[in-house]
């Protein structure tokens, strides 16, 4: 097909504004975690997009932040900024008529990028007044030339699919860059960890999440089963307790969930085992960063 459309599509924002749900309700499957804490995202993850005419490849990055206090901090925002590089497309995803700060200096990284930008307002069923919608696009379309402003839902996928027609409509005429049947970059064994760390990021309060993290030690089929031991990473000894819960009743639930999820992403029936140890401040150092794969990728 000589008209066959290619590229790639970065997803930006600010933290927990919506950009991991509306990139897997896009590409049909669950490839990027999602839950209601800010910096749920913490690696550039591609969804990809494949029918007869196109091939969208979706770049889902950490929140951008201007706040960095820790290594991991400064960590996300690499991982975002790098996923700027050679894209085709940037999709600005805002959260309803909320335009903050972060808002603002996300705006800001993009000053230096030439390629098409659209601006996707989520969360739209949440905003009371839809008369103050209008007023708020207008507002937002004099901040820059924007190819589209588009008003969505990403939980129950209302105004997607203009969404995508309209990144369709700008993408380069080009040979697809993966086979049709892949809709990720990340291997099984990513996800897996991704999988546990999501049910661990929904259960837990306010405080935890951030200097936790998830390492697969083991990631085996036997016998038709995938055996997976993950290991949960904290990095203060009094989260140890809380992660694991009362008679360890918490870790045991995220352990069902997750098991659950990878048995329906990856066809197989799952034994997976869970352990928490603890790690002293490895969300604020680089050696420890990289070690348990927080990597630029460039």
């Amino acid at each position: 097909m000589t008209d066959f459309r290619c590229g790639l599509v970065a997803l930006v924002g600010k933290p927990n504004v919506g950009k991991s749900t509306i990139l897997n309700r896009l590409v049909g499957q669950k490839v990027s975690i999602t839950s209601r804490r800010p910096q749920t995202t913490r690696h550039r993850i591609l969804g990809i997009k494949s029918d007869d005419s196109a091939q969208i490849v979706f770049v889902d990055t950490p929140g951008l932040h201007a706040r960095q206090p820790r290594a991991m901090n400064r960590y996300l925002n690499r991982a975002a900024a790098d996923s700027l590089r050679d894209v085709d497309v940037v999709v600005l995803v805002v959260e309803g008529t909320r335009w903050g700060e972060d808002d603002e200096w996300v705006l800001e990284r993009l000053a230096g990028v030439s390629c098409p930008a659209i601006v996707a307002i989520n969360k739209i069923d949440k905003v009371a007044d839809k008369g103050a919608l209008l007023p708020y696009l207008d507002a937002l379309a004099g901040k820059r030339e924007f190819a589209a402003l588009i008003p969505v839902c990403a939980r129950s996928g209302a105004q997607l699919d203009e969404l995508e027609a309209q990144v369709r409509s700008l993408l380069p005429v080009a040979p697809a860059l993966f086979p049709e049947d892949q809709v990720t970059d990340r291997s099984e064994r990513f996800l897996a960890a991704e999988l546990v760390r999501e049910k661990l990021f929904r259960k837990l309060g306010e405080e935890i999440p951030y200097g936790l993290t998830v390492e697969i030690e083991r990631f085996r089929e036997e016998q038709g089963v995938l055996h997976i031991h993950a290991l949960v990473w904290v990095d203060k000894s009094r989260h140890k307790a809380m992660v694991i819960g009362a008679k360890g009743q918490l870790l045991k639930a995220v352990g069902r969930e997750a098991r659950q999820d990878m048995e329906t992403a990856f066809g197989h029936k799952v034994f997976l085992q869970i352990w928490v140890k603890v790690k002293e401040g490895w969300a604020d150092d680089e050696r420890a960063l990289q070690s348990l794969g927080y990597r630029d990728e460039g």
